[in-house]
């Protein structure tokens, strides 16, 4: 039997088949961190330029305290980011993208262009089912 090489094309589901346990399934897992809208939030403010703490939590606004600090540990654990600390009193700490951070602004922008040019038509769709309900 001939097994086609994955492309572009193939569904999504047919090339995530070799793993039949979600726990060891590599999308699944990077999903679940890159997937959080705190994680896609952080990452396009850190596109721009590297931010301190304070900097990056005024720039995304709604987010806690707890949660970005959350996220910019799971994400530097991840690889997405790097944190520099400077030796200053008090210490002042920066976060930037790592390489890996920087390849990921490839796929994220082909999603952010998505939700742009779709987002109408979403609001739309949301609009006509909860007039159904």
């Amino acid at each position: 039997m001939t097994t086609l090489k994955p492309n572009a094309l193939t569904p999504p589901l047919e090339r995530m088949k070799d793993y039949p346990d979600p726990a060891q399934c590599p999308v699944r897992n990077v999903l679940d961190q890159l997937a959080d809208k705190w994680s896609v939030l952080i990452i396009t403010a850190l596109a721009r330029r590297p931010f301190r703490f304070g900097e990056l939590k005024r720039e995304i606004g709604d987010i806690s305290q707890r949660m970005l600090t959350q996220t910019l540990r799971d994400l530097q654990a991840d690889g997405m980011i790097e944190r520099e600390v400077f030796p200053t009193t008090p210490p002042s700490v920066e976060y930037r993208l790592s390489p890996m951070g920087r390849s990921f602004l490839v796929p994220l922008a082909a999603l952010v262009d998505w939700a742009l040019a779709n987002h109408p038509a979403i609001r739309e769709a949301r609009e006509e089912f909860a007039k159904a309900a």
